[in-house]
């Protein structure tokens, strides 16, 4: 997986590509799944949503420009894959999934393998957890339909959110940088999510 999905498609970080290869993906995944745990796809994990797929995970991590001593904000956490990944590349995360179930087994997941740093809520991500903020770091797994205006403000100076945005025929991987009062925005790659939903969001109906 991460020579042929990540390294060839220009994933360069190299505590990245290191810890992809180290947290078992295959715990994160329904047992009918398992063996297609390292498939360069997105899988079902209940409640309509998916574990995005290797090369997406890595993309994100790798644009948030981890040293290690951040504090991350990841919204839509699912199984808890992303979160176990940026666990081992920042000091602190703070998980917020809406669907109660996910985060529990995500919980249980993430404890079974010793994650200490990481604390999943259950709630509407596109709120954030303002009283935590400002944030080094926030990765939105969701395409939100504009740049999510409450979740920027969270962020802190020098830091990096990156997101998924609508877009006509594909979703827009996007990275924000905040330089001051400046916000820099960079297209990352097209990408297929499932919509954020919140009141910065989708509507659920």
């Amino acid at each position: 997986m991460v020579e042929r999905q990540l390294r060839r498609r220009g994933i360069a970080d190299e505590r990245v590509l290191a810890v992809m290869g180290e947290v078992p993906r295959e715990e994160f995944v329904p047992e009918r799944y398992r063996s297609r745990a390292y498939a360069d796809s997105a899988l079902p994990i209940g409640e309509g949503q998916t574990i995005s797929q290797p090369w997406i995970v890595a993309a994100i991590c790798q644009a948030l420009e981890l040293a290690g001593s951040e504090r991350v904000l990841e919204v839509g956490s699912g199984s808890g894959y992303s979160a176990a990944v940026l666990s081992r590349l920042a000091a602190e995360v703070t998980g917020v999934e809406r669907h109660a179930a996910l985060a529990a087994q995500a919980r249980r997941t993430l404890g079974a393998l010793g994650v200490e740093n990481v604390e999943l809520l259950v709630g509407d991500g596109t709120r954030g957890v303002p009283e935590r903020s400002p944030f080094e770091a926030i990765a939105i797994h969701a395409t939100a339909p504009a740049p999510p205006q409450t979740l920027l403000a969270q962020l802190a100076d020098g830091g990096r959110l990156v997101v998924p945005i609508a877009a006509e025929g594909a979703d827009l991987l996007t990275v924000f940088r905040r330089v001051g009062t400046e916000l820099r925005r960079e297209e990352i790659a097209p990408c297929r999510f499932v919509p954020l939903i919140g009141e910065e969001g989708f509507s659920s109906d």
